[in-house]
Parts: C-alpha cells; structure tokens; sequence
C-alpha cells in the first residue's frame, strides 16, 4: 500500500510517521503543497524515530526501516498511491489549487483525503473528479487517537468505509461526521479557548488559574490557553474565522487578543512564546 501525504508541517509530518510505521504501509510519499518551496521535512520525521530510540519505544533497525518507507519529492511521485492525505495550510485556495494539480496526476482509484479542520469538504472537491473525504487528524497525531472522518452528501458508502480502513489500519478510532464549520471537535473546543482569551483579558483570573480551572473542574487533560499553545494560536485564529464566515454567528468572532497575538507572532510553542513561554 501506497499513502501520499501533501504538506511538511506539523501535522504532515505527524501523519507521514504514523503510515511510515503501519506494516500494512510500504512506502510514504512526502511531498510540500507549495511548488516554490523545497524543504521537504523528511529530516524532522527522522528525528522523531531517533526521539522514540531514545525512548526505548523502538529499535534503531525499526527506525531505519520506517525512514525507508519515505520518499519525498514533486507531487508527480504520487501518481500510484492508494490513499492521498492533503494536510497543507488553513488556505481554500491554495487547498483548492493543489487538489486540482493532484487529481491530473494520481490514479482514479485513489482516495483523496483532507485533513482540514474546518473548511467545508464540499467547497473543496467541487472542481476536482476524485470522491474527497475528510480525514482530520489531532496534533500530536502519534499521541491522538481520534480521526474526524468528515462526509459530504456526495459521498459514497464506499469511499467512507475505505476511509475507515485506513484510520483503524494505523490502530486510530474513526468517527463520521456530517460536513459542517468545524465539525465536532473543533466546533466545541475553539470557542471554549476563544471564551478562555476573553476571561483572561478581562482580567478575572491568572493564565494559571484559568488552565487549572479547567483540568481540575472539568477534568480536562490540558488548560484553554495551554490547548490553544498547543494547536497555534494562529490555527485558533483561522478555524475561528472560517466557522464565522460560513455560520455568520457572533459567538465565534475571535476575541481582539488572539488577534493581536497573531498579528505579533505569539503562536504558542512553535515560536516559543504563545500565552506561555517556552
């Protein structure tokens, strides 16, 4: 089997390690979603086995065998994958832009995925041939087991059953959801960290305070604003925006801190510095 990841982030990276380490996988084609950028993250993957080394969680012959599955290069190599995860930036565009580009190049057998967490799966499968199913993973995707298997009316029985197979392939627990602004997780869990922002701004309680409230009232693993951190407050920011635009609710403006933050590269962990610093 075949699985093209398209997009070297985070979660791209995430997901290229999770098939690379499925027996049932036998290669990972892991390719940039911009064809102006060359970086194809492969070294970030590998430090992620060596981190699991280390661990004692596998051996370094593992590891070296998993890093074999990888192949990276221009989306061309995709051409006979079974399964085609895209997994780029928060950008209908450039989503759209990619798909169109993929589905000249890959088999008609294939099935596309997306790993949106919040734009409309209808909105992007509507210029290309291939069904288009989404697939939307948690960050850190090795650690989370959940997988948001997102359909749209259009949808075949068996594209979601296949889509199914590969998410319990990876030993991950699929749930459907009907094609909808943020579909479940996020729907529920971006206003709550939007709700934390505007607590704290308002000064009623500490960014401490607020996170333990959370994870010893409701018994939540992690704070709000730790959460937020954690996903990239720009990530918040960008499944905020998309969730009002297309239910024009109020409840889901982003509150002018996380804005601002934004606009100052306060991201969270991946720049070091978000509501904490790290």
């Amino acid at each position: 089997m075949k699985v093209a990841v398209i997009g070297t982030g985070t979660m791209g990276i995430g997901i290229a390690q999770v098939f690379a380490q499925c027996e049932n996988v036998d290669t990972v084609y892991f390719c940039t979603g911009r064809s102006d950028v060359k970086n194809f993250g492969a070294e970030k993957i590998k430090n992620n086995f060596e981190k699991l080394i280390k661990k004692g969680k596998i051996d370094s012959d593992m590891a070296n065998k998993y890093i074999a599955k990888i192949k990276t290069g221009n989306k061309n190599i995709t051409s006979d994958s079974d399964l085609l995860i895209e997994a780029i930036s928060e950008d209908i565009a450039l989503k759209k832009s990619v798909f169109k580009e993929l589905d000249r190049i890959v088999g008609e057998k294939c099935v596309f995925a997306s790993n949106t967490s919040s734009i409309s799966i209808g909105r992007l499968s509507d210029e290309i041939n291939h069904s288009l199913v989404g697939m939307h993973f948690f960050n850190p995707v090795p650690l989370m087991n959940l997988v948001e298997i997102v359909v749209t009316s259009k949808t075949s029985r068996d594209v979601i059953n296949k889509a199914r197979y590969f998410v319990e392939l990876i030993k991950k627990t699929p749930i459907e959801v009907y094609d909808s602004p943020g579909f479940v997780v996020n729907r529920m869990i971006i206003p709550m960290i939007n709700q934390a922002v505007e607590i704290y701004s308002e000064g009623i309680s500490s960014l401490q305070d607020i996170d333990t409230a959370m994870k010893l009232g409701a018994n939540h693993p992690m704070g709000p604003l730790e959460l937020g951190d954690l996903i990239g407050l720009d990530i918040v920011l960008d499944i905020l925006d998309v969730i009002y635009e297309e239910t024009g609710n109020n409840k889901y403006l982003p509150h002018p801190l996380l804005k601002k933050m934004v606009a100052e590269n306060k991201l969270g962990r991946k720049t070091k510095v978000g509501f904490y610093i790290y």
